[in-house]
């Protein structure tokens, strides 16, 4: 281990994401992880200390402590990731979804504080964003959006309610029907809409993936709008990205079903567009693992960008 490697703490690190991101950097010799006794976790003090330790935090935490962990850095040198939806829409940090625009992977390469970007809105604005910047997708279009993720996407409860022994979880469950879910805000204003989308997930009774879906009506865009501009538009976008792909209009004619677990264990994120031509109806679609490309893959990606930038000088 290079003992002059940049210190890296995760605060949250027996919690699913902070788990998985364990998992990613075991055996890196990059970079040195600095972890707290079990009887210090949880000591507001000892946690302060460890992060203002470090060269970068990453927070993986419920939205209140993330919130009071970020706020105790006093070290103007530490650098910050927040796993937790507490600063998506704060001004004052970057968003960690590189692959957003062109310069982005660069802006959080050098940001102090990143906010993680959520598992849901990955996909959501993965989808939109590139379409509503191409005027092929209206900013203010009613828009809805639909997801349905492995359980672990509720957090170590909903795990438990799977997996205790004895459990029986629903097989299906659909969530968030107060239509008020804290993934909406951060989609409309990162897919750059003017209007908020109806926004209905849903958890399966597997672990981990995803499949977001987005249905459009051509009647309702703007004319000359087809599957194929929407397609190219995708494609264009993310041209050269090595964690998202987008499926070609062939495979996809032929693609029968979407496996939400298809991409799991990996960072990859998955676009597609199907089209009925006759009827004049398209589905965008994402596919990824809500643990990998939706948190701690996402998370992992922004650290390296941030380390290959400290490296540098």
């Amino acid at each position: 281990m290079n003992s002059n490697a940049p210190l890296v703490f995760i605060d949250g690190d027996q919690g699913t994401t902070g788990l998985q991101i364990h998992e990613r950097l075991h055996g890196r010799t990059d970079l040195r992880l600095l972890t707290l006794p079990e009887q210090d976790r949880k000591d507001p003090a000892r946690r302060a200390e460890a992060i203002n330790a470090s060269d970068i935090a990453v927070l993986c935490l419920p939205d209140g402590p993330a919130r009071e962990a970020a706020a105790s850095v006093t070290n103007p040198a530490v650098r910050v990731i927040d796993a937790s939806s507490a600063h998506r829409t704060d001004a004052g940090w970057v968003y960690g979804f590189p692959e957003m625009d062109a310069g982005q992977a660069e802006r959080i390469a050098s940001a102090k504080r990143v906010t993680n970007p959520g598992c849901y809105p990955t996909g959501a604005i993965a989808l939109l964003r590139p379409l509503v910047q191409a005027g092929l997708v209206p900013a203010d279009h009613p828009l809805a959006i639909h997801a349905v993720s492995g359980y672990s996407g509720g957090g170590r409860a909903r795990v438990q309610e799977h997996e205790a022994p004895g459990a029986k979880a629903p097989a299906f469950q659909v969530y968030g029907l107060r239509l008020a879910h804290k993934h909406t805000p951060e989609i409309e204003r990162y897919a750059g809409l003017s209007a908020r989308p109806f926004f209905l997930p849903a958890y399966g009774a597997f672990r981990q993936g995803i499949v977001l879906t987005i249905p459009l009506q051509l009647r309702s865009l703007p004319a000359g709008t087809s599957a194929e501009k929407i397609h190219q538009a995708l494609a264009q976008h993310y041209a050269g990205q090595r964690h998202v792909e987008v499926t070609g209009l062939a495979e996809a004619e032929s693609t029968e079903h979407l496996d939400p677990e298809a991409l799991n264990g990996s960072n990859q994120l998955r676009l597609s567009v199907f089209a009925n031509q006759q009827h004049g109806q398209m589905l965008l679609a994402a596919v990824f693992d809500n643990l990998g490309k939706g948190a701690s893959g996402a998370a992992v990606q922004n650290l390296d960008l941030m380390l290959a930038q400290m490296a540098k000088g």
